[in-house]
């Protein structure tokens, strides 16, 4: 899957390929699937929500420049597979999911796996984690209309947010914000599609 699917597109973040080598994501998709989950693709996890394909998910790591020790937002918890993989590199992650199933599902998996630098809530990730903010880095892995205005107030200075926006859904633009000096600046890293971002400044 590294090899093949990562490295091959071009993804070359050290510690990024070594935590998709050291994760397990078959753990993170149900059994059924599980021959599935090296393959290319998204999967379904319930709930009408997916497990990004693992180029996805690598690339939105490497995106995010990350440095062991980070405080990382992640919005939309999912399965909980992008979290395990920031975890892997060193960061401190919170994470926010509204479903509750996926939220209580995830939670025990972070648990098997003694993933204990990640914090979890339920809730709107649109509106981020307020209480523990600011964050040096923050994942949305939801696509949205618009970058959320809490979660720009809530990325720390000098920071970064990866976030897929666009007007329509299920097809958005991959975008990197970069808050340095108190100036946004935006870089667009090309066409993605990902599950719709729900809450108060989403869809």
């Amino acid at each position: 899957m590294v090899a093949e699917q990562i490295q091959a597109r071009g993804v070359s973040d050290p510690a990024v390929l070594a935590a998709m080598r050291e994760v397990p994501r078959h753990l993170f998709v149900e059994e059924a699937l599980g021959e599935k989950a090296y393959t290319n693709g998204p999967l379904p996890i319930g709930e009408g929500q997916t497990i990004s394909q693992p180029y996805i998910v690598a690339l939105m790591s490497e995106l995010l420049d990350l440095k062991p020790g980070m405080r990382v937002l992640e919005i939309g918890t999912g399965s909980g597979y992008q979290a395990a993989i920031l975890a892997h590199m060193g960061a401190e992650v919170y994470t926010v999911e509204r479903v509750k199933n996926l939220f209580y599902s995830a939670r025990k998996r972070f648990a098997d796996l003694r993933l204990f630098s990640i914090r979890l809530k339920l809730g709107d990730g649109t509106m981020g984690w307020p209480e523990e903010a600011p964050f040096e880095r923050i994942m949305v892995t939801a696509g949205g209309p618009n970058v959320p205005g809490p979660l720009v107030d809530q990325l720390a200075d000098p920071g970064r947010l990866v976030i897929p926006v666009g007007r329509s859904r299920r097809f958005q633009r991959l975008v990197v914000v970069v808050k340095q000096g108190g100036v946004l600046e935006e870089r667009d890293e090309g066409g993605v599609s990902f599950v719709d971002l729900i809450g108060e400044h989403g869809w």
